[in-house]
């Protein structure tokens, strides 16, 4: 929640609102909210783990019946399909939104991971806002003056009770100091901490049934999600922790003036409490208020591709979260960033593995990449990796035909999802955040530029760090060393290899996998007529019972034998039809 979220372009930029040492600043009440049941100081275990398990069971339901063909009314086809997931996909965002905090910043996090749903889920949850209501003024109070030991009378000379923005962690409150700064001051929701305490306890025992699960748990670390998630919603809520993020950013950008972040004042800051320099600007996304402040909507596409790029690429220190509302522009033309709870860093490590990667890329070479991803942790080591080693050299063949100036960051992630959907594939939450602020800064920058290109404004950047921010001919004399270097790495190895080969040869752990396609269509067929054979075996068994049942004057056992027979040539016939469609396509 950015310091004026959305709400940054209500007002005229640079409007000042006139302070008063009136009490009625302190004494008047917003409108009372409409009242979710989560919206209280405290909690009940029980009644949070029946809603959550409620929703969950019903999802679980929806998704069983999403695979049964009768389900369907006509017969299952694809196009249906994607109808009912759209339908479900609307479903899961209004209902994370009923359940509170802790849900609407999950439904937020996992909008990033298309590697993991469909994307008919993720875009429907890339929706999913802070639409809350703000709390009264009276919390807000009482939590200022317990964290910071003085009531707000004494630390402010005036604080407008209706706060500028409400989001599912906080509220944002206009202020102004004793000693006249004007300023923000963000004030965490009454008993959150509380009730992240209460779901992600509930949510531990969902990721460890998921984890189980025969389907859902196959290729899916779901324990490594939950505590990816318990990270980033913890680090959220801490106040402190946002006010250090926001003063290494500012760090940062300290000899950029086209860049401003608001100052943090430590005097009236605390774990549920942040005051920051009041900086209003016009929202980056409202077009035509720029345009009204003269500004140049294609240079500030161009800042606001490179701010990000510098973050990146330079400082290894990111804003996680840059959509529209915590971005603005002054009226000289200088990027204003908002809310820094969520923040990604990249260590040297992996960037040295994502030059691997680029490099990997560049050269069409799949075996490159997936050894990359593997070291990145973005992929986990297995003994066949050859479906994943095609679906990579497909993206490479499909993508690098391409100019680079020509390819979208959105379109790219969006397939590169794709392709990792239901495979091995672990993509670190720091990917998915890069990849997230890519494509939304790539929509911004389009909004604000039509012939604006990300991969053209990156380019720059990517050829610098490719180049070893050298000349070229020095470049070209590295890259020759370092693949020289790889290939005598390869060389030298090579007697190990064959040699830890011939051990697990002698031990018998060596596996050699021969597919035939004709052997696999006869296994198929004998397997189903073995299926057949047991289902004809039962339902002759229970019929027969059934008859000497009813003979023996056991009526109730003989009608439940002769049930019994009824489900198991039910599931005869439709084995007989699936065996004649098999047939008819051989």
């Amino acid at each position: 929640m950015s310091a004026l979220s959305d709400q940054a372009v209500d007002l005229p930029p640079y409007r000042e609102i006139v302070p008063s040492n009136s009490s009625s600043h302190f004494l008047a009440k917003p409108p009372q909210p409409k009242q979710y049941r989560w919206n209280r100081d405290k909690y009940s275990h029980k009644r949070r783990f029946l809603d959550i398990w409620a929703f969950v069971g019903t999802l679980m339901t929806g998704l069983w019946l999403d695979s049964k063909p009768w389900s369907y009314q006509g017969g299952m086809t694809e196009e249906k399909k994607v109808i009912r997931r759209k339908k479900q996909a609307v479903w899961i965002r209004e209902t994370l939104l009923n359940l509170g905090p802790t849900f609407i910043k999950v439904g937020q996090l996992f909008s990033t991971r298309a590697d993991l749903f469909p994307s008919e889920y993720v875009d429907e949850l890339i929706k999913l806002q802070d639409q809350v209501p703000a709390f009264g003024y009276e919390q807000a109070a009482v939590i200022i003056a317990q964290d910071l030991g003085k009531p707000v009378e004494k630390l402010f000379n005036n604080f407008d009770p209706i706060p500028l923005a409400a989001a599912s962690l906080g509220q944002v409150h206009r202020a102004e100091l004793v000693t006249g700064e004007s300023v923000v001051v963000k004030v965490q929701r009454p008993g959150l901490k509380q009730l992240f305490a209460i779901d992600l306890d509930i949510l531990r025992g969902i990721a460890k049934y998921f984890q189980r699960h025969p389907s859902w748990g196959k290729n899916r670390d779901w324990m490594g999600i939950y505590d990816e998630c318990c990270r980033i919603l913890w680090e959220e809520i801490d106040y402190l922790s946002e006010g250090a993020n926001a003063d290494t950013f500012r760090r940062n950008f300290r000899a950029d003036d086209w860049v401003k972040v608001p100052r943090v004042y430590w005097r009236y800051a605390s774990p549920r409490v942040l005051t920051l320099e009041y900086l209003p600007g016009i929202k980056i996304s409202h077009y035509e208020a720029l345009e009204n402040a003269g500004l140049d909507r294609k240079l500030l596409a161009q800042l606001g591709a490179k701010a990000y790029l510098q973050q990146l690429l330079n400082d290894g220190f990111f804003h996680a979260d840059p959509h529209p509302g915590n971005i603005a522009v002054d009226l000289d033309g200088a990027l204003i960033f908002y809310d820094f709870g969520m923040m990604g860093r990249i260590k040297a490590n992996v960037r040295e593995q994502l030059m691997e990667t680029l490099f990997g890329i560049a050269q069409k070479d799949a075996d490159r990449v997936v050894t990359s991803l593997v070291a990145l942790g973005a992929l986990s080591p297995m003994e066949d990796v050859a479906p994943v080693r095609r679906s990579i050299q497909y993206m490479l063949d499909y993508f690098m035909d391409k100019p680079f100036e020509n390819q979208s960051v959105s379109q790219i992630s969006d397939d590169l999802y794709e392709i990792a959907y239901d495979q091995p594939f672990r993509f670190p939450a720091t990917f998915t955040f890069v990849m997230r602020a890519f494509s939304t800064l790539e929509g911004v920058g389009k909004g604000l530029d039509p012939d604006f290109n990300f991969m053209e404004a990156a380019k720059p950047f990517a050829m610098d760090i490719m180049n070893g921010n050298g000349t070229e001919t020095n470049s070209f004399i590295s890259e020759i060393g370092r693949q020289a270097a790889q290939m005598s790495n390869t060389a030298l190895g090579l007697p190990r290899r064959i040699e830890d080969t011939m051990d697990k040869l002698d031990r018998g752990d060596l596996k050699v996998r021969v597919k035939a396609a004709e052997s696999d269509r006869l296994l198929r067929k004998i397997n189903s007529m073995q299926l057949t054979t047991n289902y004809t075996i039962l339902v002759g068994a229970f019929t027969v019972s059934a008859t000497i049942l009813f003979v023996s004057d056991k009526v109730t056992m003989a009608v439940l034998t002769l049930g019994l027979a009824i489900v198991s040539g039910i599931f005869l016939v439709r084995l007989l039809q699936k065996i004649d469609r098999f047939e008819r396509k051989m």
